[in-house]
């Protein structure tokens, strides 16, 4: 699997982390989704992996994925960001997989 990131998402993302330590995750999300095959792909910044995530090396930053989840990822990706819509995209040659991709930061829990 390959994912690019723009330099317009670089920028983002580098914003929004503002220093935090931590891991950018793309995030197939399927909360209030009615079952484990419905989900919104989402841009999660979180302070700790899980056991199932699998590193995807890019050309700015490790991103990382839940290897039971990369069944719903194309093998070739870009994450974006749309001035025009004030948010990150996720697309590929075949397809747009979010084009109004959300980005949640999680923090550490006490």
């Amino acid at each position: 699997m390959e994912i690019m990131i723009t330099a317009a998402a670089a920028e983002k993302l580098n914003g929004r982390i503002n220093g935090r330590e931590g891991y950018i995750k793309l995030k197939y999300d399927t909360e209030d989704c009615g079952c484990a095959v419905n989900g919104v792909i989402a841009l999660w910044f979180v302070p700790e992996l899980d056991t199932d995530d699998i590193t995807i090396e890019t050309n700015e930053q490790n991103v990382y994925i839940e290897k039971s989840k990369t069944v719903f990822f194309d093998e070739k990706m870009t994450i974006d960001f749309s001035n025009a819509s004030n948010t990150f995209q996720l697309k590929s040659p075949q397809q747009i997989l979010n084009g109004y991709m959300s980005f949640v930061v999680t923090e550490k829990a006490n």
